[in-house]
C-alpha cells in the first residue's frame, strides 16, 4: 500500500502508475482481441486528469470505462484527501477485478465504487444535476446515444472529458457535433494524450 493522506505526490506513485502503463502497452502489443487489450490513457493524459480534479475538488466523479484502473488510479490520487467519490462503469468483470486490485495496492479502494453495468443504463437511472466532473473513455460509438443524459446528470459548472478524440476523430466526430450545436456548454479540444474534448456546462 502506498497511500498515506497525509504526503503530497511522492515518487513511488508515479513509479508505480508507469510500472503499470508500460505492462498495459506490453500486453496490448502482444492482445489480438481487443477485449483483452487494457487501451490505457497515456501518462500525460492522467497528470491532465489529476490537475483537474485536484484544483476542482468535485464532490462526484464519474468515469464511463474502467478498464484495468490506470485512469481510475489518477482521479482517485487525486482526491485522496478530499471527500470526493468515484463511481467507475465497464462491462468487463475481469478488468474491474484487476481494477480493483490496483486500487487496494494504492490504499484507494475507498474512493471509488466499481460498478459492473452497461453505462447508458447508468445514465438513465442517474438522479438530475448529481456529478460534477465525467471522464469518458469507452465504446466511442455510444457517445451520442450518451449525451442526452449526460447533459441531465451533469451539474452547473461541471466538466467532462472525452480521451482519445485525435486518435479517433472520425469515431467521435457526431458527438463533437452534437456538443458543439448545444446551447449551454462551452468545448475545446487539447493535443494532450490522444486527444481529450474538454465540455464546461456554463
Amino acid at each position: 500500500m502506498f497511500l498515506n493522506k497525509v504526503d503530497m505526490l511522492k515518487k513511488d506513485w508515479f513509479d508505480a502508475l508507469q510500472a503499470i502503463w508500460e505492462e498495459g502497452e506490453r500486453q496490448d502489443a502482444v492482445a489480438t482481441e481487443r477485449s483483452r487489450k487494457n487501451l490505457f490513457i497515456t501518462p500525460d493524459t492522467g497528470r491532465f486528469l489529476y490537475q483537474l480534479v485536484r484544483s476542482k475538488n468535485p464532490a462526484q466523479v464519474l468515469e464511463i470505462g474502467t478498464s484495468n484502473g490506470y485512469s481510475t488510479l489518477w482521479l482517485a490520487l487525486a482526491l485522496r484527501d478530499q471527500p470526493g467519490l468515484i463511481t467507475s462503469l465497464d462491462i468487463l468483470a475481469a478488468k474491474q477485478a484487476q481494477a480493483s486490485a490496483n486500487l487496494e495496492r494504492f490504499g484507494l479502494a475507498g474512493k471509488v465504487s466499481l460498478e459492473l453495468t452497461d453505462a447508458g443504463d447508468w445514465l438513465r437511472a442517474a438522479p438530475d444535476a448529481s456529478i460534477d466532473l465525467v471522464f469518458l473513455d469507452a465504446d466511442r460509438s455510444r457517445y451520442a446515444e450518451y449525451w442526452p443524459d449526460l447533459q441531465r446528470v451533469l451539474r452547473k459548472g461541471g466538466l467532462i472529458v472525452v480521451d482519445n478524440v485525435l486518435s479517433h476523430a472520425d469515431e467521435c466526430a457526431e458527438f463533437i457535433g452534437q456538443v458543439l450545436a448545444t446551447n449551454g456548454y462551452l468545448a475545446e479540444t487539447y493535443p494532450i494524450g490522444k486527444g481529450q474534448f474538454v465540455i464546461v456546462k456554463d
